[in-house]
């Protein structure tokens, strides 16, 4: 009997954006292990930071970036890639924005288990908002401790949120940009499950959405 090839889906994008509720409305639907990076790394970031005399909550910082950044997104895929081998799904929730300009990245990731985008169906949606002032009032919004950081350095930190080309050499239609400032969230999720679980309709709707290219 064939069996169905395992997925890693990501989703990327900007703070802000609708990644992390869009992922999580799948979930409640398709039910993979899913994964957001800020809470699988959240405990030690804040040991760390709070160690060294830094801001806890701090996110977005040089001294972050230093300490903690990488140590976040290996606990992520270490976990993620644990639960490939067991033949599971995984939703993986991050920026991942050094990641998705490396082309070898997802490929060595995927080799630590002997595995290949040819027997894990790797998939990226990267959510973005069309109008950056967006950004900056769904922050506010939220709330979040995480975010006094991005809110405080503005001007710096809107310069990272340019959207980017996914680097990764994935099969054809691997890859959705999806604006998440159009249709409504439930309209959203539905666009964005059709594009993971291969249905035709993925565009159903009029919800926009582009395929494998910025």
């Amino acid at each position: 009997m064939k069996h169905k090839m395992r997925k890693l889906v990501f989703f990327v994008g900007g703070a802000g954006s609708g990644k992390t509720t869009i992922a999580k409305g799948i979930t409640i639907k398709e039910h993979p292990v899913f994964l957001d990076m800020d809470t699988a790394s959240r405990p030690a970031s804040e040991k760390i930071m709070t160690l060294m005399g830094h801001d806890p909550h701090d996110r977005d910082s040089a001294a972050y970036k230093l300490l903690c950044r990488d140590l976040g997104y290996r606990l992520t895929m270490d976990v993620a890639l644990e639960n490939l081998e067991l033949g599971l799904d995984v939703f993986a929730v991050g920026p991942f924005t050094s990641e998705i300009r490396n082309p070898n990245w997802i490929h060595e990731e995927l080799a630590k288990i002997g595995a290949t985008v040819h027997d894990v169906d790797v998939k990226v949606v990267y959510v973005y908002l069309e109008d950056m002032t967006q950004y900056k009032k769904r922050i506010q919004e939220r709330g979040h401790k995480a975010d006094d950081w991005k809110l405080a350095n503005w001007d710096e930190f809107v310069q990272r949120m340019q959207r980017v080309e996914v680097q990764w050499n994935l099969p054809e239609h691997s890859v959705l940009y999806f604006d998440n400032s159009k249709g409504t969230l439930e309209e959203n999720i539905i666009s964005v499950e059709r594009f993971i679980y291969d249905r035709q309709d993925a565009a159903a709707g009029g919800i926009p959405v582009t395929l494998g290219e910025v």
